[in-house]
């Protein structure tokens, strides 16, 4: 056995024993009793303390010494890359920290839940300022004198820096709340009323999965608080949530994860079980999310089908037609939650979180100053206060789970849909057609073969670049495309 098929066997089984983990945490998440809570948590540092003694055996580094990169191709010596960054990067955290880590994230989680129902940011406070610590020690450990954000985001988007970020933020910031004063001065867009059947809802969120290619033979769709997209390969599970009064929030959030699941489906199978046999970065991810979500599904063309679906399942729910729909799928009215927002503030919301994160990191924000501080930036933002902590500082679960350095990729993914949405328009002149029929497999099939398929080949901007000819991701295509948007459909 050469040098280099250790090494992939090596990895393989690590990344098998990671995907156990993950079931773990889809389990916490959907149908893992409460009071499992404490055990769950040893649960999770045991396998931490295994995954990391893996990740740092020592004959990872020899492996990695050993194997003659010219001999290889492309996708050997991308496998080579990987693992030798997530080498790298592991060997710096102690596997105490990781274990520890990997141990109050889970109870923190638990922690959330119950003061996110309560609206109690005090009962969460020391709990996330255990997380917050543990994280700071864990960016000490890898950034070697350097950004402490930076080293945490590397994590989720590889070879983006927290300064990039800010600059690319505040240029699109004057333009996005010019667009959403715009829509909110102009008269309100019709809205849906009555209840909706949360059976029929769950049995339409199943169709629109299907619709948007999630294969269920190796993947399975659940309810949660928050939905989420977990496994990769031959074991992608989806969650959504239904309310009897928004069937919007159960569909498109079906549709968002339908678009991170079937990414991990489409990767190329002999990628299974190695660092190339996932998705490349948070960013790219959220890229095909969000094209799922809001570029196909939020379109003129496909809202037109699924009104039609919606009229036969529910009857008459206070729309006239297809043209008054897209206006209500689109609507854009004040709101608090993220998940809900629509194209226009969503990416402020996630400005707030990551200007939030990255001076807690920096030291500048405490956590016991943190809610009022989101309280403060928010009614700036938005324009008006913030009722209550679940509306607020307690909507999402990430600090809970120590995912620091994550919140800005979901806008990063936002900008890259936008990239690949002007590639896949000049690519497909009749997507409007098809997608008018519910018919989504020409968008589908051009996102398989010139992104999905690829794994983490390539890094993530040169994943976006090539799936766009060759074309730098910026983001004045998804400037462009919600300018055209919101000016149709609120502009003079």
């Amino acid at each position: 056995m050469t040098a280099f098929d250790a090494l992939m066997t090596h990895t393989r089984e690590t990344q098998a024993l990671g995907q156990v983990a993950g079931r773990l945490g889809w389990d916490q998440q959907t149908v893992m009793p409460a009071g499992s809570a404490h055990q769950r948590g040893e649960e999770m540092a045991a396998m931490e303390g295994v995954l990391h003694a893996r990740r740092t055996d020592p004959r990872v580094a020899e492996w990695l010494s050993a194997v003659d990169a010219a001999a290889l191709d492309d996708a050997g010596r991308a496998q080579l890359r990987e693992i030798s960054r997530s080498f790298e990067r592991t060997q710096k955290v102690p596997a105490d920290l990781a274990a520890a880590l990997a141990r109050k994230t889970t109870e923190a989680h638990f922690a959330w839940a119950d003061a996110r129902a309560n609206d109690d940011f005090a009962a969460f406070r020391p709990h996330l300022e255990e997380v917050l610590a543990l994280r700071m020690q864990e960016a000490e450990a890898l950034a070697g004198g350097k950004d402490l954000y930076d080293a945490l985001l590397e994590d989720y988007e590889p070879g983006m820096t927290g300064a990039e970020l800010a600059a690319m933020f505040s240029a699109m910031r004057p333009e996005l709340v010019a667009l959403r004063q715009m829509a909110l001065d102009a008269p309100e867009a019709p809205q849906l009323t009555g209840t909706f059947d949360e059976g029929l809802q769950m049995q339409i969120s199943a169709r629109l999965a299907q619709t948007f290619g999630y294969d269920e033979r190796i993947g399975r769709i659940d309810k949660a608080l928050h939905p989420f997209s977990s496994g990769s390969g031959q074991d992608v599970r989806i969650t959504t949530r239904t309310s009897l009064r928004d069937p919007f929030n159960c569909f498109y959030s079906t549709i968002h994860e339908v678009g991170h699941a079937t990414y991990e489906q489409n990767i190329d199978s002999a990628y299974l079980l190695t660092p190339l046999g996932r998705g490349v970065s948070m960013g790219v991810h959220e890229s095909q999310s969000r094209i799922y979500e809001n570029q196909l599904a939020r379109s003129r063309a496909f809202t037109g089908w699924l009104f039609e679906v919606m009229r036969d399942a529910f009857g008459d729910f206070g729309v006239a037609d297809a043209d008054a729909f897209y206006a209500c799928v689109n609507a854009v009215r004040r709101g608090f939650i993220r998940t809900e927002a629509d194209e226009l503030q969503y990416n402020l919301h996630v400005m707030l979180r990551f200007d939030l994160e990255r001076a807690m990191l920096s030291g500048d924000l405490k956590v016991a100053d943190l809610e009022a501080a989101w309280n403060d930036r928010f009614e700036a933002d938005f324009g008006y206060k913030v009722d209550r902590a679940s509306n607020g500082v307690l909507q999402d679960v990430h600090w809970s789970e120590g995912l620091m350095g994550y919140f800005p990729t979901y806008s990063l993914g936002n900008i890259y849909a936008g990239c690949l949405y002007q590639a896949m328009r000049a690519a497909l002149p009749d997507l409007d057609r098809s997608l008018s029929r519910g018919d989504t497999r020409p968008a589908l099939v051009w996102l398989r073969d010139n992104l999905q398929t690829h794994g983490g080949l390539r890094s993530p901007r040169d994943t976006i670049t090539h799936a766009c000819g060759g074309t730098e991701p910026t983001s004045a295509p998804l400037i462009g495309y919600l300018r055209d948007k919101f000016t149709g459909l609120y502009g003079n």
